[in-house]
């Protein structure tokens, strides 16, 4: 019998030179939660809007480090212990974002939280904001964005509007070869849409009192004053129109080697990937739960349900993508025919997934990051 997973909490990565605009992302996300409860671990608690950490009920549980540069003044252990506080049932958080310093080096960030021991949390992507009116000013003082570039998953040009537009174009061509195959999304003022980065809550009826005016729309509407097609739908709309979103699905078992080699070459701005693979043969018993944020990767396996139709279902979430092409490489990973469960070579066909799949003994902690070994090539 396969043991129940332990729920776990999405952590984004929030980084960026001082002046960037991160905390005006942050605080946009705060605003437009759509009922998604999120926790903030940041360095200066000042720097975020109360009204805006009260509009998402976190006030309470947001911690604030204060005493520096999260990365070089708080060890893994000591993260653990503020992620512990922010995971316990009773804050019912569904994700949570830290805001790192203006200085911090974000891979030892993701190393962190790779390193951490808490089983309740899931690596949520690391997020890279660069200010496009100062970029070539902040590369000079700062030769390491270039590293910090090369690391991310997705990297926010914010501050396009006071930029023209060939110099907004130039900037994201310098930015996307630095950052390899990091989606780049432009934004003004840090807006962008939430769901680009985690998924929206799914609420119990009568938990959230929907359709009630709140703070929220009265902050969402204060924020959309003085911009066009801002009625609640039009904005969304926008910021939604920086990224793609592509569906694929297939009741066709997946091969497991074609599947694992699409995802080895998957294409530049794709950032994330969500959804459950079929292996047929490769295994009877599981579908495969899949998230991949970046060049993080991880299978979970899952026991069919009685009478459930057996689907591969993934939505793929970027910037610039070719969905026609995605489409094609993944109808081209279906198996041709079913090979038999006990053929030798089902069993190593499985080896590639199942090097990604957590280790039910050590409640999730066995998670591979394919970043670490693109990091040290």
């Amino acid at each position: 019998m396969t043991p129940p997973r332990i729920p776990q909490i999405p952590v984004v990565v929030l980084a960026g030179f001082l002046g960037s605009g991160k905390t005006t992302l942050l605080n946009h996300l705060l605003r437009n939660r759509a009922g998604t409860r999120i926790g903030v671990i940041v360095n200066d608690f000042g720097a975020i809007e109360i009204d805006a950490m009260t509009v998402s009920g976190q006030v309470g549980s947001t911690v604030s480090l204060g005493n520096g540069c999260l990365c070089c003044a708080v060890d893994a252990s000591e993260l653990d212990a503020f992620l512990e506080t922010l995971t316990r049932p009773s804050a019912r958080l569904d994700v949570i974002v830290i805001e790192a310093s203006g200085l911090a080096e974000p891979q030892e960030l993701v190393r962190m939280l790779l390193a951490s021991d808490n089983p309740h949390i899931l690596y949520g992507g690391l997020v890279e904001v660069v200010d496009a009116a100062e970029f070539d000013a902040t590369r000079q003082r700062h030769p390491e964005l270039d590293r910090h570039l090369a690391v991310a998953d997705l990297v926010v040009l914010n501050k396009t509007d006071r930029v023209g537009e060939a110099e907004r174009e130039r900037l994201r061509a310098t930015v996307a070869e630095l950052s390899g195959p990091a989606a780049v999304i432009p934004a003004e003022h840090g807006r962008i849409d939430p769901e680009l980065l985690f998924d929206p809550a799914l609420r119990p009826d009568g938990e959230e009192m929907a359709g009630q005016l709140s703070f929220e729309d009265l902050l969402r509407h204060e924020e959309c004053d003085g911009h066009e097609q801002c009625d609640g739908h039009g904005h969304a709309d926008h910021l939604h129109a920086a990224y793609e979103s592509v569906d694929f699905t297939a009741d066709v078992p997946m091969d497991p080697r074609r599947f694992m080699a699409f995802l080895d070459s998957r294409p530049e701005g794709l950032y994330r990937i969500k959804g459950f693979v079929d292996f047929g043969a490769g295994d009877r018993d599981n579908t495969y739960a899949l998230h991949a944020v970046g060049r993080f990767l991880r299978f979970v396996p899952r026991p069919w349900a009685r009478g459930e139709q057996r689907l591969t279902q993934l939505v793929m979430i970027g910037a610039g993508i070719d969905a026609a092409a995605l489409h094609e490489g993944l109808a081209a990973c279906r198996a041709e025919q079913e090979p038999q469960p006990d053929a030798p070579d089902t069993e190593r066909a499985m080896w590639g997934v199942l090097r990604y799949v957590p280790e039910p003994a050590r409640d999730g902690d066995a998670e591979v990051d394919v970043r670490e070994a693109a990091a040290e090539a």
